[in-house]
């Protein structure tokens, strides 16, 4: 398992702060937009454009640190920096299991800084628990909900912040069934707003953050948040 760190982003929604990517065999097979092989997708918008590439070649081992060298990396960030952990891949651990210990660490390195992220392995109690823990200690871990239903399950979990992903076409705020507000990402709806500039996904908070389906694989993301 490696792991790349890109200190400065390219990336116009992300903004220039720093992003990781992790090897696709960090992602859980309970994840309805996982890759289903090299060429094609479930609706996860990594799998393809120059990210795949990337992706495909910190997952061979080609590119990326080990997990001890970025751990580094990311205890050696300025006081306070924002940085998101993975735009490709998962918590530490191969598939739907979360590596404690790797992630433990990964907290211990993030002290003083303001990193967060997203995953889908939240499928047992353990994982839930070391989730927990995570943001607790000022590392943000968000669950990512495949749809709005699905969102008021996972927030009933109190593990910690939610975010969701929602058909393309919603880009107007909503709730959820049990009335839960969902905010449209930021970055979606404004030009001047950046990951660099909101930092809405590292907070704890009890709004969910909705992200409308988006790449080249946005009918299959489409698909799967209509359910």
């Amino acid at each position: 398992m490696k792991t790349h760190l890109t200190l400065s982003s390219g990336n116009a929604k992300t903004g220039p702060i720093p992003v990781s990517t992790s090897s696709a065999d960090t992602c859980p097979a309970s994840c309805p937009f996982r890759r289903v092989d090299q060429y094609g997708s479930g609706g996860c918008y990594a799998a393809s454009g120059p990210l795949a590439l990337h992706w495909q070649k910190v997952s061979s081992g080609e590119r990326g640190l080990f997990w001890s060298q970025f751990l580094s990396e990311i205890a050696g960030l300025p006081e306070g920096q924002l940085w998101r952990h993975n735009q490709a891949g998962d918590l530490p651990g191969v598939g739907e299991e979360i590596d404690t210990v790797a992630l433990s660490q990964l907290v211990g390195a993030n002290k003083g800084k303001r990193g967060w992220t997203y995953t889908h392995k939240y499928s047992a109690a353990a994982n839930l628990d070391a989730i927990r823990n995570s943001n607790a200690n000022g590392f943000t871990v968000n669950l990512s909900a495949n749809n709005l239903k699905h969102a008021d399950e996972l927030a009933d979990t109190n593990c910690g912040p939610v975010v969701v992903v929602l058909p393309s076409s919603q880009i107007e705020n909503t709730a959820t069934p049990a009335g839960r507000k969902v905010v449209i990402c930021p970055a979606v709806t404004r030009d001047d707003v950046t990951c660099a500039s909101c930092g809405l996904c590292q907070r704890q908070r009890s709004v969910i953050i909705g992200f409308p389906a988006h790449g080249k694989s946005k009918r299959k993301a489409s698909a799967i948040a209509s359910n």
